[in-house]
C-alpha cells in the first residue's frame, strides 16, 4: 500500500464503499419490490451508481484494485461531482426539453428549460412526502410533472384551478367559481367553437378540483392534451416549477434561438 493511501483512508473508503453499496442495493429492492409509483422511486441510474462507487470504494480498501494516488484522487473527484449532481438535481433544479406545441407561444418545441423544484418542497423518495416547501404551487405557474396516465412520462402544462376550485369551460372561455378569469396566458388557434356536448375542449365542467389536485391547461388552448381529457394532477406528481431557459434549438431551421436563452418563464 503507497504512502499516501493511509490506515485512516483504507478505513474511510471500506466504510463509505460500504455505506453506498448498503444504500444502492437497499434502494434497488425498494424499486424491485415496493408497490409505489414509478415518479416516486430513485433514478436506476443513481441506484447504479451507488453500487459501482460502493464496490470501487471497498476494492480499493482491500487492495483489490489499483491504489495509485492519481487514480484514488480522480476517482473522489468524480464521486463527489456525481454526488453534488444528484443532489443539485433531485432537490434543487432538474432540466427538461419541450417536445411539443402544446404550450406555444410561451414555449416552443426545443426550448430547454429549469425547474425549481425546492420551491414546492422536496419529495421524500419512496412516499409522497415534502420537506422544506416555500409554497404550494399555485394558478399561473408553469408546471413539470408525472404524467397521471403514464408514471415514466413528464408533461408540463399551466395551473389553472387550484384545490377546492370549481373549473368550466363554457365557448372556451374559463370560469372559476363561475367567474371568468383574466387569461393572459391562452391562445387559441382554432376559430371554431366546438358545440357543448361534442367535445371537452371548448366546453367542459364543471368540475370540482379535489384536495392536494390541480387542475392544469396547455397554454395552446386548442392544440393542448391535458386536464379536459385525462383528469387532475396529484401535488406529489408535481416536480417543480419550470423558470428560465437556457438553450433553446429550431428544428425546423436547425438552428438555435439566441434570442429566447436565459429567457425567464411566467
Amino acid at each position: 500500500m503507497s504512502e499516501e493511501f493511509t490506515e485512516r483512508k483504507r478505513r474511510a473508503y471500506l466504510w463509505g464503499g460500504a455505506g453506498l453499496l448498503v444504500l444502492g442495493g437497499g434502494a434497488a429492492l425498494l424499486n424491485a419490490f415496493l408497490p409505489v409509483p414509478t415518479y416516486q422511486k430513485l433514478s436506476w441510474i443513481l441506484v447504479g451508481f451507488f453500487l459501482v462507487a460502493g464496490a470501487g470504494g471497498v476494492g480499493v480498501a482491500l487492495g483489490a484494485l489499483p491504489q495509485t494516488g492519481k487514480l484514488v484522487e480522480y476517482g473522489e473527484a468524480l464521486v463527489v461531482a456525481i454526488l453534488l449532481a444528484v443532489v443539485i438535481r433531485g432537490g434543487v433544479v432538474q432540466a427538461f426539453k419541450i417536445p411539443s406545441g402544446s404550450m406555444l407561444p410561451t414555449l416552443q418545441i426545443g426550448d430547454h428549460l429549469l425547474v425549481n423544484k425546492f420551491l414546492y418542497g422536496i419529495r421524500i423518495p419512496y412516499t409522497d412526502k415534502r420537506v422544506f416547501r416555500i409554497r404550494a404551487p399555485r394558478r399561473g405557474d408553469v408546471v413539470v410533472f408525472a404524467y397521471p396516465v403514464d408514471d415514466t412520462k413528464d408533461f408540463i402544462k399551466r395551473i389553472i384551478g387550484e384545490p377546492g376550485d370549481r373549473v368550466e369551460i363554457r365557448n372556451k372561455k374559463i370560469y372559476i367559481n363561475g367567474k371568468p378569469i383574466d387569461d393572459p396566458w391562452g391562445v387559441h388557434v382554432d376559430p371554431v367553437t366546438l358545440p357543448e356536448g361534442f367535445e371537452r375542449r371548448d366546453n367542459f365542467g364543471p368540475v370540482k378540483v379535489p384536495p392536494g389536485q390541480y387542475f392544469v391547461m396547455g397554454d395552446n388552448r386548442d392544440r393542448s392534451y391535458d386536464s379536459r381529457f385525462w383528469g387532475f394532477v396529484e401535488d406529489a406528481r408535481i416536480r417543480g416549477k419550470a423558470f428560465i431557459l437556457y438553450w433553446s434549438w429550431d428544428p425546423e431551421r436547425h438552428f438555435p434561438r439566441f434570442g429566447r436563452i436565459g429567457h425567464l418563464i411566467r
